[in-house]
């Protein structure tokens, strides 16, 4: 009976413990519930996206924190990264995300492009520039800037713009969970706590299917 009542406490405790988190994070505070809601690209799974400029140095400290917890997500998710634009630099350095993204590099390739702009303070503001930088890390050059000019990339970078726009950002680093709601560090409360309101609408829209 003792064994019994300590299991009903234990489970009420628990209960009162998962509540209390779901009055944690509220619409109009820590995250912003969209008006129109944005397609994902797989209705059977719950996407993630984080949108990003390799040039934002909040971007660059998220990075350590978001990459381990985007790694060890269930696999009824998705995470992606979307670089935002905003006219001048932020459209080339997302044109390069795009080229990269084409060409499959591993992910110590995007690392590298964060590290050099924020550590050995390079402005990659040029294609040629990017591929005197990319050569260091076994992307072929001539092979970058083809697929950095190509209609391919050209045209996914223009729907990555119309998709920023979507969103409605004004800034970054920004995540949109399933297209309809969208935080940043700001909003949530810092970087941890970022991942805490991810976490917690991804529970929201699987208990919603």
């Amino acid at each position: 009976m003792r064994k019994l009542m300590l299991g009903v406490v234990l489970a009420a405790a628990g209960l009162i413990g998962q509540l209390a988190q779901a009055e944690e994070f509220q619409a109009g505070k820590e995250y912003v519930e969209l008006r129109n809601p944005v397609p994902t690209i797989d209705a059977d799974k719950i996407e993630v996206v984080e949108l990003f400029w390799y040039g934002c140095p909040h971007c660059y400290q998220f990075e350590p924190v978001v990459h381990p917890w985007a790694e060890q997500l269930p696999e009824d998710v998705i995470f992606r990264r979307i670089p935002a634009m905003f006219g001048g630099v932020w459209n080339l350095h997302g044109q390069l995300f795009i080229a990269l993204e084409a060409m499959n590099v591993g992910e110590e390739v995007h690392q590298a492009v964060f590290a050099a702009m924020h550590r050995d303070g390079k402005k990659l503001a040029t294609p040629e520039a990017m591929a005197d930088l990319l050569v260091d890390h076994g992307v072929e050059r001539e092979a970058f800037l083809k697929t950095f000019n190509s209609f391919g990339v050209r045209s996914a970078t223009e729907k990555a713009k119309r998709q920023g726009m979507a969103y409605q950002i004004t800034g970054v680093p920004v995540m949109v969970v399933n297209g309809k709601y969208r935080f940043d560090l700001g909003s949530a409360g810092g970087p941890q706590r970022t991942l805490e309101v991810a976490d917690y609408l991804i529970d929201k829209e699987r208990a919603a299917r």
